[in-house]
C-alpha cells in the first residue's frame, strides 16, 4: 500500500518501514568486508524551519543524499512532516528500488514548533534512510537530561546482512551535574557507547553518526577515541572507537573539519568553528582507509533568517556530514 494510503495510521505508529534497493556484500552467514557510505545532518527542522516541508529544505536534502551515494543517511532535529517528506522525495529520486521498507523515525518530542499552527503536536526525533531494506529499528531513550526532550538512540540494520547495523543519536547540550556525580551529557554518552560495545560483544558490526554536543578533543570523548589516536590535538584516549574524520591531516589532524556555526563550547585546538557532528566506527571493525568531509551549508532554503553565524537562507546551522569506510561484517 502507497504510503498516501495509509498516512494516518503510520503517523500513529511513529514508524514507517519504506524500501531499499542494493544488497551489500555476501549473505549474513559468511565474514564480509563491506564498504559503506554514511550521510549525517542536524536539519534544525523546527528551530530554522518551523516544520516546513516546501521551502527547500526536503530538496536540498534528498538530493545531497542520492548525490553521495549515500548507503546510511541519519537526521536530527528533523520534524515528522518533514520525515515524510523525505521519503516522498526519495522515491521520485529512485534512492531505494523497493520503496516499502527505507526509512526510520523515532520522536523525542511535541514541543519544538514544527507545526506552531496546529498546536505544537506534531513530533520531533531523529530518522534514519538507508538504500537497503531494513529489518526493525531498535530504540533505547538515553538517559534524562532533566529537559522535557526524551532524546535517544536508534539503530537499524539491513534485512539481508542483520549483524550490520547504523545507528543515530543525539546527545544533550546539558554539562550540569547529575545525581551519579557524572554530567549529564557524559551519562547519555556513557548509555550509548554500552549499546555499541554490546554489538560487539555480540560479534556484530556498528557504525553510528549524530549530534554528539561535543568536540573530539573533549574528555568525555576519550573513552570512545582509540588510544591508537594520540596527537596533541586529541589525546588521553583510552577507547575503541575511530571517528571517520580523525585521519585527515588538511583539517586539524585528530579532530577533523568543523561542523556547526556559532560560538563552540571551548576554542577547537585549531582555532575556527567547533566539530561536534560526528560518525564512529570501532577500530577493530574498520578495513584499511576511512575518510569524512564537511559539506558547504546550502543557502537554498527560503523564510530562514541570517544571522553573523549563518547568513539567511541557510538549510541548517550544521553542516552535513559524509563519510566512507571498510568494514568488516561477521
Amino acid at each position: 500500500m502507497r504510503l498516501n494510503k495509509r498516512i494516518a495510521v503510520a503517523a500513529a505508529t511513529m514508524l514507517l518501514a519504506v524500501g531499499a534497493a542494493i544488497t551489500p556484500g555476501a549473505p549474513a552467514s559468511a565474514a564480509v568486508n563491506v564498504k559503506y557510505n554514511v550521510w549525517v545532518w542536524n536539519v534544525a527542522g523546527a528551530k530554522l524551519h518551523g516544520g516546513s516541508t516546501t521551502n527547500g529544505l526536503i530538496d536540498a536534502a534528498a538530493s545531497s543524499i542520492k548525490n553521495r551515494a549515500a548507503d546510511f543517511v541519519a537526521f536530527n532535529e528533523i520534524c515528522e512532516g518533514q520525515y515524510y517528506a523525505l521519503i516522498a522525495r526519495l522515491r521520485e529520486l529512485n534512492y531505494p528500488t523497493d520503496d516499502s521498507n527505507f526509512a526510520r523515525f523515532t520522536p523525542s518530542s511535541n514541543t519544538e514548533g514544527c507545526a506552531p499552527g496546529a498546536g505544537n503536536t506534531q513530533p520531533f526525533g531523529n530518522a534514519v534512510f538507508s538504500r537497503f531494506p531494513l529489518g526493525g529499528a531498535q530504540r533505547w531513550t538515553l538517559p534524562s537530561d532533566t529537559g522535557p526532550e526524551a532524546l535517544s538512540l536508534t539503530c537499524v540494520a539491513p534485512t539481508a546482512q542483520p549483524k550490520m547495523h547504523f545507528c543515530t543519536t543525539h546527545i544533550s547540550t546539558n554539562n550540569d551535574t547529575a545525581p551519579n556525580g557524572k554530567k549529564y551529557n557524559e551519562n547519555q554518552l556513557d548509555f550509548v557507547l554500552s549499546k555499541m560495545e554490546a554489538y560487539n560483544s555480540a560479534g556484530d558490526t556498528a557504525i553510528i553518526g549524530g549530534d554528539f554536543n561535543a568536540q573530539p578533543n573533549y574528555g568525555r570523548l576519550n573513552n570512545w577515541y582509540s588510544p591508537t589516536l594520540n596527537i596533541a590535538n586529541n589525546n588521553g584516549n583510552t577507547g575503541a572507537y575511530r571517528e571517520l574524520d580523525d585521519n585527515d591531516s588538511g583539517n586539524c589532524l585528530g579532530y577533523g573539519e568543523w561542523t556547526a556555526t556559532g560560538t563552540p563550547g571551548a576554542t577547537p585546538p585549531c582555532g575556527g568553528l567547533g566539530k561536534i557532528d560526528l560518525i564512529f566506527a570501532r577500530k577493530n571493525r574498520l578495513v584499511g582507509a576511512y575518510s569524512s568531509d564537511s559539506l558547504s551549508i546550502s543557502t537554498a532554503c527560503s523564510g530562514v533568517a541570517g544571522t553573523s553565524a549563518y547568513p539567511a537562507g541557510s538549510c541548517s546551522d550544521h553542516r552535513i556530514v559524509t563519510g566512507t569506510a571498510t568494514v568488516s561484517i561477521g
